[in-house]
């Protein structure tokens, strides 16, 4: 069975361990000390994460891997570090800071290309609030995770911005143009700590 089939306990423990090694990984590069997080044979498992850091709500890095290529625990600590010191969107991460903004980690199943000729037929296969979406036109590409369809429930205004971000305009569709999908597991850190 595989982390993202696990049962329910599991997943939350799973949760818990995934956000515990974003955060150390953290700490450790702020210098920082603070206690490992216990081994787990799932963090040995292939796995595929995001990790986004917001601050009262507010997005500051997010930075994330869309194929299972490396251990689920080298995923997330690489993606923690990334989304708190590389995300060109944002400064890096300050010590000060750090203590103020929350974790949340995504773990996603693999993409599945979906097979679409035009946008109208895209637009109608798109599942709100489920799918993450990968867009892909020559060298370009992008993704938003399921979560970003909170912020833009309407599948043509979710699709034009991820072309937006993608560096393409919000109306193009080529012949060149492929989507794949993906599904996350989410696990944030308690917002009220």
């Amino acid at each position: 069975m595989s982390a993202i089939d696990a049962p329910p306990r599991a997943e939350t423990e799973l949760g818990a361990l995934l956000l515990a090694h974003a955060r150390a990984a953290i700490s450790r590069e702020l210098g920082q000390a603070v206690a490992l997080p216990s081994e787990d044979p799932r963090l040995a498992q292939r796995g595929a994460t995001f990790v986004t850091l917001t601050r009262d709500g507010e997005l500051r890095g997010c930075i994330g891997s869309l194929n299972a290529r490396r251990t689920l625990g080298d995923d997330v600590a690489d993606n923690a570090l990334g989304a708190a010191f590389r995300d060109p969107r944002f400064p890096p991460v300050t010590a000060a800071e750090w203590p103020h903004l929350q974790v949340e980690v995504s773990l996603l199943s693999d993409p599945e290309f979906l097979e679409v000729k035009t946008e109208s037929e895209a637009l109608g296969r798109l599942r709100p609030g489920i799918d993450g979406v990968i867009f892909f036109n020559g060298c370009r590409k992008a993704t938003f995770l399921p979560q970003v369809w909170a912020q833009l429930p309407d599948p043509r205004e979710f699709l034009a911005a991820l072309k937006r971000k993608a560096g393409m305009a919000g109306d193009f569709w080529g012949p060149n143009v492929m989507l794949a999908t993906y599904q996350v597991q989410k696990w944030a850190e308690n917002t009220n700590s």
